[in-house]
């Protein structure tokens, strides 16, 4: 697609979506160009490793000439309702000033219990996108996500027709336990398929193996825990 493109990977269920966006702004080396505070997210500050604050954010980074990706990351999303929307609106003033056509957001999809072959779900906000998500790989199910899309993913799609701006939101399948590199994985594979982007994925592959091999001792941890319990009570 030509154009000035956004993707949105703010944190989130499995922080699935951030971990893609994250990965896509190292591996490219996008450029940081605004830092963006609000009262609606959270009262505090984070802290480095040197015990130094800094109040918390959220950033956009730019990536490329002419046709430029620009990606949203940061610490929070609102902790309102009304702040939701504000803020959506404001990432939106800024994406038509900066002549964004087409908004991906990116974010997990929690089903509450552990996920081997994790599916990426898609949503539109025009039925025209359907057969172009659906060629890279995601899925459209009637019952899935049953609550809709919340915070940042769901309202920039949402308020983004208001303004002309395409918008597709694609998430990844997870438990919602632990922050998530596998689905993370099946996450930007198909987002590259629909953007062209070419990143090396082998750090996020790395963290998925890591992950399952940690997610197999809870399991054997739990069965040793189930075993003791049955031979107790017998």
């Amino acid at each position: 697609m030509e154009g000035t493109i956004l993707i949105e990977g703010l944190p989130g269920v499995g922080q699935v979506g951030k971990l893609v966006a994250e990965h896509l702004i190292h591996e490219l080396g996008a450029v940081k160009i605004a830092e963006i505070y609000s009262i609606y997210f959270p009262p505090q500050v984070l802290l480095d490793g040197e015990g130094v604050s800094r109040l918390v954010s959220n950033e956009l980074y730019r990536y490329g000439g002419d046709n430029p990706i620009l990606f949203l990351v940061g610490d929070y999303q609102s902790t309102s309702g009304e702040g939701h929307y504000l803020l959506a609106d404001e990432y939106l003033n800024i994406a038509e000033k900066l002549g964004v056509k087409r908004i991906y957001t990116l974010g997990g999809y929690g089903v509450g219990h552990l996920i081997d072959e994790p599916r990426v779900l898609g949503a539109v906000n025009s039925p025209g996108l359907k057969e172009e998500v659906e060629r890279a790989g995601a899925i459209f199910t009637r019952e899935e996500p049953g609550g809709g899309i919340v915070g940042a993913s769901g309202l920039l799609l949402g308020l983004g027709v208001f303004r002309g701006i395409e918008g597709i939101c694609l998430m990844g399948e997870t438990s919602g336990y632990l922050v998530d590199p596998k689905s993370a994985h099946s996450l930007i594979t198909v987002l590259c398929r629909m953007t062209g982007i070419d990143v090396d994925t082998t750090t996020l592959q790395e963290r998925a193996g890591e992950m399952e091999q940690l997610v197999e001792r809870l399991r054997q941890m739990e069965e040793r825990r189930n075993d003791e319990e049955l031979s107790y009570i017998g």
